[in-house]
């Protein structure tokens, strides 16, 4: 793979076989978005063969790290680190609430919250843990 990764300090997001369609849900859901590279395990291992053993991709200019492990852990995603989206829409935040937590877990309902207004905290299927905020305008 390429070295393209433009940050310093990035977001490496480790899958148990399903990086690849992780990351074509997410780069379908932000514009800008985009995998940039990734690279399979290929028959000689240490991964499955077609999985993925590398990968950048790009939401909405945020690069992430991802890879399939080849080695069972005994820990996953955890809500204790999230993504944070700043939504500029009420589409955007409820197209988003509605597609990440599919079969995922609803850790706060999208709803009008005293303290912070439009929010949500989810953990979608993959188990990956987002937060979503309506923030017109923030970039």
């Amino acid at each position: 793979m390429p070295t393209v990764l433009r940050q310093k300090v990035s977001t490496c997001l480790m899958f148990d076989g399903q990086a690849e369609e992780a990351m074509n849900l997410y780069v379908s859901l932000f514009k800008d978005s985009k995998i940039v590279a990734i690279q399979h395990y290929g028959t000689a291992g240490p991964g499955k063969a077609g999985k993925v053993q590398k990968a950048l991709f790009s939401l909405n200019g945020q690069e992430f790290l991802t890879f399939d492990t080849p080695v069972k852990h005994e820990f996953g995603f955890t809500p204790a680190v999230s993504i944070f989206v700043h939504c500029d829409s009420d589409q955007e935040i409820d197209g988003l609430y509605k597609t990440l937590s599919e079969n995922g877990k609803v850790i706060m309902p999208l709803d009008n919250h005293s303290s912070v207004g439009k929010f949500c905290w989810i953990a979608d299927r993959y188990g990956v843990s987002w937060q979503m905020i309506l923030a017109p305008g923030v970039t």
